[in-house]
C-alpha cells in the first residue's frame, strides 16, 4: 500500500484513494463531497467507460433506434440532427441502457448473444478505464493543480480482476498509485440494496461464467425459452446472486491490496477531515 500507517496518510501532501464496493454504498457520495471542496479531483470509472470507451457504441444504438422513425431517418441521413448521450457522474443511464437486459424483445429484452457481446465490450472498457487512472492522477496534478485524487470505481471492478493473484496487472497498477478502500456493507445493507433494485432493476456487468450459469439456472427454474424471459425478472433474480458472488471478491481485494471501512461510517461523512480520519482509523486497524 502506498500509505503504510495512519501517520503517513495524515501527513501525505498528496492523498490518492480508490473506493470500491457495491453500487449504492456511498462511493459517489464521498467522491462528490470531496470534489465539492475544490481540493480533490474526482475520477469516475463509469463516466470514463461511458464517454471514452463506449460512447460510440451508445450513440450508435440511439441512432439505430432513430433510423426506425422515418422523420429522424431523413434528418440523420442529411446530417440535420445530432444524437449523443448526456452522461454525467450522477446520471449513467445511457451506459446501463446500452448494456440492456436479456429476454423478451417485446418487453425491451435483448437476444442473449447480443447481451453477451455488450457485456464483453463493457469488460474491455472497464479494464481500460481502470488502467487510465494513474495518467489521470498526473493530469489532475500537472494540468489542474489538484494534489488530492479520488477514484470512484464501478461496482463491477471485482469482476474484471483476480483479487488473489499478486500479479494481477490491473490491481497492481491501481495499488501502486492509490490506496484501495473497500466500502463494506452489512447484511442489512445487502437487503436494502436488493429491495432498492427490486423497485428499479437496472442493467449491470457480470463475469461471463457467472452470467451464463445464472441464465441457464433461470431457464431451468422457470421453464421459459430465452425469447419469453421477462428481462426485469431475470435481472432481479440475478441481483441477489451477484451480491453473494461479489462479497468475497471485494473482501479479497481489501485483504490483499488495501483496507476496508464500514458503509455505515461512510454514510455519516460530511467533511474531508472526517474522511481523512476514517481512512486513518482503518489503516490503524489493519496494522
Amino acid at each position: 500500500m502506498i500509505y503504510q500507517s495512519a501517520a503517513e496518510w495524515r501527513a501525505a501532501p498528496r492523498k490518492k484513494v480508490l473506493l470500491f464496493g457495491m453500487s449504492g454504498l456511498g462511493k459517489t457520495h464521498v467522491a462528490s463531497m470531496l470534489r465539492g471542496t475544490a481540493e480533490w479531483f474526482h475520477y469516475s470509472v463509469d463516466y470514463r467507460i461511458g464517454t471514452r470507451y463506449m460512447g460510440e457504441h451508445i450513440a450508435d444504438n440511439f441512432k439505430r433506434e432513430a433510423m426506425k422513425v422515418p422523420l429522424l431517418r431523413e434528418l440523420l441521413l442529411t446530417d440535420s440532427v445530432y444524437i449523443a448521450s448526456n452522461i454525467t457522474f450522477e446520471n449513467l443511464a445511457p451506459l446501463s441502457t446500452y448494456l440492456g437486459k436479456p429476454g423478451d424483445a417485446a418487453r425491451g429484452g435483448l437476444p442473449f448473444a447480443e447481451y453477451l457481446r455488450r457485456q464483453e465490450q463493457h469488460r474491455v472498457a472497464e479494464i481500460a478505464a481502470l488502467r487510465d487512472t494513474p495518467a489521470f492522477i498526473d493530469r489532475a496534478h500537472d494540468l489542474y493543480g489538484y494534489d488530492h485524487f479520488i477514484c470512484d470505481s464501478g461496482g463491477s471492478i471485482c469482476e474484471v480482476v483476480e483479487p488473489d493473484n499478486p500479479a494481477d496487472p490491473v490491481l497492481a497498477t491501481l495499488a501502486a498509485s492509490m490506496l484501495m478502500v473497500w466500502i463494506e456493507g452489512s447484511d442489512e445493507h445487502s437487503e436494502e440494496l436488493a429491495r432498492r433494485f427490486d423497485r428499479a432493476p437496472k442493467p449491470m456487468y457480470y463475469q461471463p461464467a457467472f452470467l451464463e450459469a445464472a441464465w441457464a439456472d433461470f431457464a431451468t427454474e422457470t421453464g421459459l425459452p430465452p425469447d419469453r424471459v421477462d428481462p426485469d425478472a431475470f435481472v432481479r433474480w440475478t441481483y441477489r446472486r451477484a451480491l453473494a458472488h461479489r462479497q468475497p471478491r471485494y473482501a479479497a481485494m481489501a485483504r490483499n491490496w488495501g483496507i476496508k471501512v464500514a458503509a455505515s461510517e461512510v454514510a455519516r461523512l460530511r467533511s474531508p477531515h472526517a474522511f481523512t480520519e476514517l481512512i486513518a482509523h482503518a489503516l490503524e486497524a489493519r496494522a
